[in-house]
């Protein structure tokens, strides 16, 4: 088999791991629970409106997407993990918003070039593995003087630093994937996006997350129903150590979100993002 075809069947593999990931668990109620409103701020940030044609992309439920679509925009939700699709849909039917659902990786988006006024990725595209790929993309498919629009948690994020947390105990990952909070760095995205772009309005801001009752129990409902840290657990799970290796990461997570923990009568969190929207140069 030639080089060529042996980095394909490695990708094909790699980005049926990524799907099957983000298919376990429960990520419209993590969506729902926990961020509701993030999708909407990036909309606002990027200036969606009637007669525009969006893509989100990485949109599993529709964080995004739907809000854009009540904009009156014509939206496409693209996604690596289809199996997002129909609580999606059940969203935005409850909603009142109209859009298309398109199964896509975000590496090789099966779109036209310059065939949208407007490209969003709420805590998308940055799980995509390789930044480079992902960020070309974002830029192909964008018409000239179009919008680009990314909300990414920060390195330095609780999300961020959740990851480094989980990064001892999960499988190596391939050569030449990135960490996803890279793209909650400012000079990693104007890097990735160069030349291509111009106007770039890039923020730090914070979510308050209040959906737990204690750190515990924000540990448990992430134990369950978000997909990463499913993975992670699963993969120890087999090791002959694995029952330690389970307490030692749940003893690790609470004490991360206590860490994060604002004070006041009622748990509390703030999680960090990146909001940064950039046109692509005419």
């Amino acid at each position: 088999m030639s080089e060529s075809l042996v980095a394909k069947e490695a990708d094909r593999a790699l980005k049926a791991k990524h799907r099957a990931v983000w298919a376990s668990g429960d990520y419209a109620a993590v969506a729902a629970d926990v961020i509701p409103d993030l999708g909407a701020v990036l909309v606002r940030a990027s200036g969606v409106h009637s007669g525009q044609r969006v893509l989100d992309v990485g949109a599993g439920t529709g964080n995004a997407a739907i809000p854009a679509a009540l904009t009156g925009a014509d939206v496409v939700a693209s996604d690596l993990t289809p199996e997002l699709f129909d609580a999606g849909r059940r969203l935005a039917a409850k909603r009142g918003a109209e859009l298309a659902w398109q199964a896509a990786d975000a590496e090789a988006l099966p779109f036209g070039d310059a065939e949208f006024d407007a490209v969003l990725s709420c805590l998308g595209v940055m799980f995509a593995p390789h930044h480079q790929a992902g960020a070309d993309e974002l830029v192909r498919v964008c018409k000239p003087g179009g919008t680009i629009g990314l909300l990414s948690w920060t390195p330095d994020s609780f999300i961020g630093r959740m990851f480094a947390a989980m990064k001892p105990y999960a499988p190596a990952p391939p050569p030449g994937a990135q960490p996803p909070p890279l793209w909650g760095d400012e000079a990693h995205v104007r890097e990735l996006l160069g030349g291509r772009v111009t106007d770039v309005v890039a923020q730090r801001d914070t979510v308050r997350v209040d959906h737990f009752d204690s750190p515990e129990a924000f540990r448990d409902y992430f134990k369950a129903n978000y997909g990463p840290t499913i993975a992670v657990y699963k993969a120890i799970s087999g090791d002959e150590d694995g029952a330690a290796k389970g307490a030692a990461l749940d003893a690790a997570l609470a004490d991360l979100a206590r860490q994060f923990g604002v004070g006041g009568d009622r748990f509390a969190m703030d999680w960090e993002y990146l909001l940064l929207t950039a046109h692509r140069r005419a």
